[in-house]
């Protein structure tokens, strides 16, 4: 799914988060090594590190927070403590152990770290715990599913996350470096969850730093702290749909050196969301290989190289039809891509400067039994992104500033020839050609800062943006957030305001707004894909129940103007961007979070959402019968991801010090339909079964159940090795639960049935 650079510059921070350098002594002030836990139950952050022989160690991309410190070393008693990292300057802390069994310490627990007190909105960590235990995916969804169990979050057909009812409008932020094209399995090869330890997911409170694509923000951690020798992870998966995938990752640092390598292959006989049971035509692979080094070439300097290749190959999965006259449709992604990072500390600021370049493809081909068209495909983009910025410390404030620019060369080649012309209007060009190229230039200039008065908690920020592709069009967004705590009572209440200017999708972005397809019909859409400008407004509050619970309770509306969304070309998975007139989504989230109550912990989210949006349409390809009305109308619709009612919930009990069992629980109400055609037609093309999922009458989906289970074995654990085993088993009840169907933009596509799977891994 994700397809960046697998190791970014490993030190250097992304959008709130800092540097903790530990220093530990004995009462002579003389330096000891020991072994240090920091544990943050907000964040999500458990890591256990060892001092250099100078008692000193350095941990980074810690997110802006409280932490639990315990240092411990034989013969000295155990220290526990508490620290905030609040600033992207690095935090000094020093540690005095005293012999033992004397403890001058207070000694603190890391239930303290439950809650945060100056969060300003919906924000949830996925920590490296999380990422271990986490179900089995199909390859190209291990994060899309990781994702997915947060509230407001939506996982539609074929991997697509959308976020408070966003269709395009979700961004990785990986390593700190922005991708904002389209990450699912169906577009770009995965970044696998084995090379990620930890996530961090934002619905709401933007940094001015983030712009272009805020539906919702993924920030992912791709490594972790370095360590000094040879160390390194080998994994393995088999599973249903003769799915099995292998990774190996090694890393070796010296001095002020680190170099890694890492790489992973996956196959797979269900790669997408079949349109229906007999599941035709749907195998995929994918690879993965990258390289990366770094020296900190002083204490203040810091500078990373990375290259990495990905790729992915698949097919698409044919209907009833399409297989009976032997349609083969294959389709593929690559990347290859690099960058160079380097960061500088001042005394009270941090200057970061980062470049990332890359190519990307994507190919479709058709053999000539394919039906009703047969259409070809071959684009992609080569994009420059530079980023320069500077963080710093000033009594109350922690203020950041920079410039930021997105240079990229689009291409286009896209066709089809008609084969079934009893499927299309008479007027419908039999074949279509177009070959398009353009220039995207993005820039944007940000300033943002926190301020802590007392009990409050305010972020502030300001963001300019100029785009050009199609057309050009600026926009500033001013951000605002605001939280108040009451830490005896364990409270904290917040809201937030986000102005957003989000940029359209870059598949086939061109095609969707070009003047050649007025010729497919005199009913066609052909205007330029627009930015679409919203107003996000947020509340809530968050408070802490017992010593390790913690309760989100969350209300949010979104108003936007040039709502963006996609088209589906018939079955092919082809999308095109389109967007309508405006939208309006309002919601409430609810999260219970147990980090530990005795042997059980988990969490349980639930949505209810309502999106409304409004026609007229800008952009898409769309041919045949079924658009005529929408093109006329000025009506209201709900939007495609309008499902009222989601729950996610799971839990974890630990059946013994090296074994834990996990059940897992989704449901949701079910999307909108929009279905006129003949049942029997409907029959004939996608099954009984699957058409009963359908209530005509409501218009929706049927509501979707899936209950998963989980057990996990430690067989070895020592300092430094490990060896674990999972075995999944999922959608235990073999329900048929249907993701869309029919839809007029999104098709038809089904979530697996039952499946069981088995996952090994090792580290060293």
């Amino acid at each position: 799914m994700i397809a960046l650079i697998l190791w970014a510059a490993i030190h250097f921070a992304q959008s709130g988060t800092g540097e903790l350098r530990l220093t530990v002594t004995d009462p002579a002030g003389l330096p000891i090594q020991s072994a240090v836990d920091i544990v943050s139950q907000a964040n999500e952050i458990r890591q256990r590190f060892d001092t250099d022989d100078r008692g000193t160690l350095t941990a980074t991309r810690l997110p802006f927070g409280t932490y639990h410190v315990e240092v411990a070393r034989n013969g000295f008693a155990t220290f526990s403590g508490l620290v905030e990292i609040r600033s992207a300057l690095p935090t000094e802390y020093r540690v005095t152990l005293s012999l033992a069994p004397v403890q001058t310490q207070v000694t603190v627990g890391a239930d303290d770290t439950v809650l945060d007190q100056h969060r300003t909105s919906t924000l949830n960590h996925i920590g490296a715990e999380a990422m271990q235990h986490r179900l089995t995916a199909l390859p190209g969804r291990s994060l899309p599913d990781l994702v997915n169990t947060q509230p407001g979050w939506l996982l539609e057909a074929n991997g697509v996350l959308h976020p408070r009812g966003s269709e395009y409008q979700t961004q990785y932020v990986v390593d700190g470096l922005p991708l904002t094209d389209n990450r699912s399995p169906a577009f770009a090869p995965e970044l696998e969850a084995d090379d990620v330890h930890a996530m961090t997911v934002l619905t709401a409170g933007y940094p001015a730093e983030y712009g272009r694509k805020l539906g919702g923000v993924i920030e992912v951690v791709t490594a972790g702290n370095a360590r000094r020798g040879f160390h390194g992870s080998v994994a393995a998966s088999i599973g249903s749909f003769t799915t099995a995938s292998g990774y190996a990752m090694g890393e070796y640092g010296w001095g002020r050196n680190t170099f890694g390598v890492s790489g992973n292959v996956a196959r797979t006989d269900r790669y997408l969301d079949p349109p229906v049971e007999e599941n035709f035509t749907n195998s995929g692979r994918g690879t993965n290989v990258a390289m990366h080094f770094e020296r900190a070439l002083t204490d203040a300097d810091r500078v990373g190289l990375i290259a990495r290749h990905a790729g992915a190959t698949f097919s698409v999965p044919n209907e009833r039809v399409q297989e009976e006259a032997g349609q083969a449709q294959d389709r593929d992604a690559r990347e290859t891509a690099g960058q160079f990072s380097y960061q500088h500390t001042f005394s009270a600021q941090v200057l970061d400067v980062r470049g990332l370049a890359r190519d990307i493809s994507a190919g479709l081909s058709s053999n000539p039994r394919s039906t009703p068209i047969a259409p070809h495909q071959d684009r992609g983009f080569r994009e420059l992104y530079l980023k320069a910025a500077v963080a710093g410390h000033a009594g109350a404030h922690e203020w950041k500033a920079g410039v930021d620019g997105d240079f990229a060369a689009i291409r286009e080649q896209f066709g089809y020839r008609v084969t079934d012309p009893a499927s299309f209007d008479p007027q419908t060009p039999r074949t279509f050609e177009l070959t398009d190229r353009r220039r995207d230039r993005e820039q944007a200039l940000f300033v943002q800062d926190q301020m802590r008065l007392s009990a409050w908690t305010i972020s502030a920020g300001l963001r300019w943006d100029r785009y050009d592709v199609l057309m050009e069009e600026r926009a500033f967004s001013p951000r605002l957030g605001i939280a108040w705590s009451w830490p005896r009572a364990g409270l904290v209440a917040r809201a937030s305001y986000d102005r957003a200017f989000q940029t359209p999708a870059i598949e086939n972005l061109l095609l969707a707004s070009s003047p050649a397809v007025d010729a497919l019909s005199d009913r066609v859409v052909r205007l330029p894909v627009p930015p679409s400008r919203g107003n996000f407004y947020e509340a809530g509050v968050s408070k802490r129940l017992f010593s390790a619970t913690r309760l989100d309770v969350t209300h949010f509306k979104r108003a936007m103007t040039n709502f963006a969304d996609d088209d589906v070309l018939l079955n092919t998975g082809v999308s095109f961007p389109i967007a309508f007139a405006r939208a309006d989504i309002e919601g409430t989230e609810i999260k219970l979070d147990v980090t530990h109550w005795r042997a059980l912990s988990g969490m349980v989210g639930y949505t209810h959402m309502r999106g409304v949006g409004q026609l007229p349409i800008a952009g898409g390809l769309f041919i045949g019968d079924e658009i005529s009305a929408a093109l006329a109308s000025t009506g209201e619709f709900p939007v495609t991801q309008d499902q009222r009612h989601t729950l996610r919930g799971r839990a974890n009990y630990q059946l013994a010090p090296r074994a834990s069992i996990a059940l897992a629980v989704s449901y949701g109400s079910g999307l909108p339909v929009e279905f006129t055609g003949d049942r029997e037609d409907a029959i004939a093309q996608y099954g009984e079964r699957i058409v009963d999922r359908v209530d005509v009458e409501r218009g929706r989906v049927r509501p979707s159940i899936s209950v998963d289970a989980s057990l996990s074995a430690t067989l070895l654990k020592t300092a430094a090795r490990s060896l674990r085993v999972q075995a999944d088993a999922l959608n235990l009840t073999n329900r048929l639960n249907v993701i869309n169907f029919a839809g007029l933009f999104s098709g038809t596509a089904l979530a697996p049935p039952r499946s069981v799977a088995v996952r090994l891994r090792a580290e060293f």
